[in-house]
């Protein structure tokens, strides 16, 4: 199915990228697109790539810094 309709990412594009080592949404975003137009489909594709990785990874997110 579709998660990114802007970019037509499907949930076989994250779960593959999953596999390739992509264990946070920025690191999927760079990769593949997902969640880089509208956004809209962040939530869901943050689901669909967890549910993807091993039990026994970790993630570490990138940090986000504040407009100042």
């Amino acid at each position: 199915m579709y998660v990114c309709i802007c970019n037509g990412i499907t949930d076989k594009t994250i779960r593959a990228a999953a596999a390739d080592g992509v264990s946070s949404l920025a690191e999927l975003t760079m990769r593949t697109g997902c969640a880089a137009t509208c956004g809209a489909c962040a939530e869901f594709a943050q689901q669909v790539l967890c549910e993807a990785l091993p039990r026994n990874s970790r993630t570490f997110e990138l940090p986000v810094f504040a407009a100042a």
